[in-house]
């Protein structure tokens, strides 16, 4: 017997209500020591301290004194100093030179010039930081520690650099620039010299000019200038050394260069960092520590390698400015190809394609022209 919808006893909707929003009540925890619980909150939210593995940052070691040469007797050496220096180079990257032949006056008085670079107030600095649209002016350096260990500045021979500086320090800086002008043609002179006899010691790489002028602004050399603050840990200057390792890293070569020579008299220590290791030495009393650069790893066929070289300065009552001069080799002027009389000039399929219609319209308009008249 069917039964009729009207006869189904009909079935109440189950309408359940949300359940209520948690109030906070005035009662206390049920956990019955809350010590424990905020003890084992506090140690789960903890931000862990990231140390760096020594396969990046090794333990710094102190080497002997990487030998020291004489300039003016570099062409009557006997055959024991040029391979101590090669050995040097291939080990640390570095050497020290003596006996230069620059006068102290120079250094010194371009050291004072560089002095008022940094006296400039940092409203006005803005206006001359560096970017990766200018490799110029001054560098933001920001530490964990209090304070900056040191203030950098990079100058060159820019227009764009002049004009601006002389904007903000318009008194000063044609004066300074002056005496950079006259002290870096000396340094060029001397990094000249011995980068020959560098490369005299290994084959030059085929085609090394080309590959170093791919994909790089070769704008000549720079010097980099260093202000080091006065009673810094050493701490501190190993924090900024490795700050400079990873802005490479992270960056890349701003200045791409075959030799860096170190101007830092006063120094208390020379520090080098390479993928090799991190070594440390005591320099020499006036004399120029000279490190590899990139150009020259490249036309070494990776036999010499780029390192990076840091003067310190421990427990000083007063400020130095250390100098870093990145010394590039004038690259040679690209000439045109020249094209054999004999082999004539190759015309190419579109100015044949380009040829043809020319001579199709021309023809057409003179038999035009011919059985119009």
């Amino acid at each position: 017997m069917a039964v009729s919808p009207e006869s189904m006893p009909e079935k109440p909707f189950d309408f359940r209500a949300p359940p209520p929003s948690p109030i906070a009540s005035g009662r206390r925890s049920c956990v019955t020591n809350d010590d424990v619980l905020s003890e084992f909150l506090e140690h789960s939210l903890r931000v862990p301290d990231l140390i760096l593995p020594d396969t990046v940052f090794p333990r710094q070691k102190f080497v002997e004194n990487p030998p020291k040469i004489d300039f003016q007797l570099l062409n009557s050496m006997d055959s024991d100093s040029l391979p101590r220096i090669m050995d040097s180079i291939a080990s640390i990257g570095c050497f020290q030179l003596v006996n230069y032949g620059i006068p102290c006056e120079s250094i010194r008085s371009a050291l004072a010039a560089a002095a008022g670079i940094f006296q400039l107030p940092p409203e006005k600095r803005t206006a001359v930081t560096r970017s990766p649209e200018k490799l110029y002016g001054f560098e933001e350096v920001h530490l964990e520690d209090e304070g900056d260990v040191s203030e950098e500045f990079v100058w060159c021979r820019c227009e764009g650099l002049k004009l601006e500086m002389e904007g903000i320090w318009p008194v000063g800086y044609s004066n300074f620039s002056q005496k950079m002008e006259n002290l870096l043609s000396d340094i060029e002179k001397v990094a000249e010299k011995i980068l020959l006899i560098i490369r005299e010691s290994f084959p030059q790489k085929s085609g090394y000019e080309n590959d170093m002028m791919k994909g790089q602004d070769m704008v000549g050399s720079a010097c980099y200038f260093y202000k080091h603050s006065r009673n810094f840990s050493a701490d501190k200057w190993s924090s900024s050394l490795r700050y400079d390792v990873i802005r490479m890293l992270i960056r890349g070569i701003d200045y791409s260069h075959a030799l860096c020579l170190h101007i830092c008299d006063g120094s208390s220590e020379f520090h080098v960092y390479s993928k090799k290791g991190w070594v440390s030495f005591f320099p020499e009393k006036d004399a120029l520590v000279i490190t590899i650069g990139d150009q020259t790893q490249a036309s070494s066929g990776g036999q010499f390698k780029h390192v990076i070289g840091r003067p310190i300065y421990k427990g000083e009552k007063e400020d130095y400015i250390s100098m870093a001069f990145l010394y590039a080799p004038p690259t040679p002027t690209i000439t045109t190809s020249r094209v054999d009389p004999e082999k004539g000039k190759t015309i190419s399929l579109s100015q044949q394609a380009i040829a043809a219609i020319l001579l199709t319209l021309v023809y057409h308009i003179l038999v035009y022209v011919y059985n119009k008249f």
